[in-house]
């Protein structure tokens, strides 16, 4: 039996090609994948082509090697049963069921240290949200959401509704998110954000969806309460982060979460932005807040990460599920029908 692998080999082109399954070295193990996710955001930039070629596909992750050339694997998120472990491997660990940050593969080798065991109350389609679980963890903790603050969040995507379900946890004034699509802001009031805009609909006087939030959210200019005092964008779409400032208060924090690719950005930062003192932060989930590095490993984060992916139970957002070799296809529908998809999951 051979391995398979998933290849982005051109713009909107994947294989799946076959390699011998290699044996586990010094201190690793052996896993036979039974899903992976892709995590559309990120892997539609790639099936695209819209990431910088001479770019590192993820530094932090030994899994992936090289930069963004094609042809190249790429995926983190992988769950499946350890078949084999190499010299040095306690032998408990075979036939358990672990989380690799890996590319989408049926069979891969990788040190027994960068594995994560699979709680046994968790099944393989939800343990593998676990990198978009502890990326809305990391969201919250770059926004630091305080009591009875007004939060908007621009993006109902898989890991904007993971935030948008734990922001629902916390004292919030109010809660509020846009996206395009009328599914994905019907499942965001369902995880208890407060009302949802789509994007595309302005009101009589053709505003857009920034300024509808701030007429939603009430105040007036310079009174200290107008807006939004927390927004988040993680649309994916450039556009969004002018509404997503606009949206934001005086003194308020925007927080991007997004990657935009090669995708350029263009922004209005001539009139309420400058007067406003709004601040932007980038949020990414490879790394910790400085403030926090003190307290908090990314050992830590992925604890709270496992903790929070229970209570939210992500499986509730897969949409469709494919064989490894259709592959095409999954890429093809994510690309070409987001209306209909949400989270994707290949199965080995």
């Amino acid at each position: 039996m051979s391995a398979r692998s998933l290849y982005f080999t051109g713009d909107r082109e994947v294989e799946v090609r076959e390699r011998e399954i290699a044996d586990p070295g010094e201190g690793e193990v052996r896993v036979r994948a039974e899903r992976s996710a892709i995590s559309p955001g990120t892997e539609l930039l790639v099936y695209r082509s819209e990431v910088p070629s001479g770019m590192a596909t993820d530094a932090e992750l030994d899994a992936l090697t090289g930069t963004f050339e094609f042809p190249f694997r790429y995926g983190y998120a992988v769950v499946g049963r350890v078949t084999a472990t190499g010299p040095g491997v306690d032998g408990s660990w075979e036939d358990r069921r672990v989380f690799g940050f890996n590319p989408h593969e049926s069979h891969f080798c990788a040190p027994v240290s960068e594995v994560l065991a699979v709680p046994e109350d968790c099944s393989a389609v939800a343990a593998t949200f676990l990198p978009n679980v502890e990326t809305a963890v990391n969201f919250l903790q770059d926004g630091a959401p305080r009591l009875g603050e007004r939060v908007a969040v621009f993006g109902q995507g898989v890991v904007g509704l993971l935030t948008t379900a734990l922001l629902a946890d916390c004292p919030l004034e109010s809660l509020v998110t846009v996206d395009r699509h009328a599914a994905r802001r019907e499942r965001s009031l369902e995880l208890g954000a407060d009302s949802a805009l789509d994007p595309d609909e302005r009101g009589p006087d053709a505003v857009d969806a920034g300024e509808r939030i701030r007429e939603r959210l009430g105040g007036t200019d310079g009174d200290g309460a107008d807006g939004a005092d927390l927004t988040y964008e993680l649309s994916g779409c450039p556009d969004a982060l002018d509404s997503a400032i606009s949206a934001t208060g005086y003194d308020g924090r925007v927080v991007v979460g997004s990657w935009y690719g090669t995708k350029p950005t263009e922004l209005d930062l001539g009139g309420r932005f400058h007067r406003s003192r709004v601040s932007l932060e980038s949020s990414q989930v490879s790394t910790i807040d400085p403030e926090l590095r003190g307290r908090w490993s990314k050992d830590r984060r992925l604890s709270v990460a496992w903790d929070r992916l229970r209570d939210v139970d992500p499986e509730q957002f897969v949409t469709h599920e494919f064989e490894i070799g259709e592959a095409g296809e999954a890429y093809r529908l994510l690309d070409e029908r987001p209306e209909e998809t949400l989270g994707v999951v290949f199965r080995y």
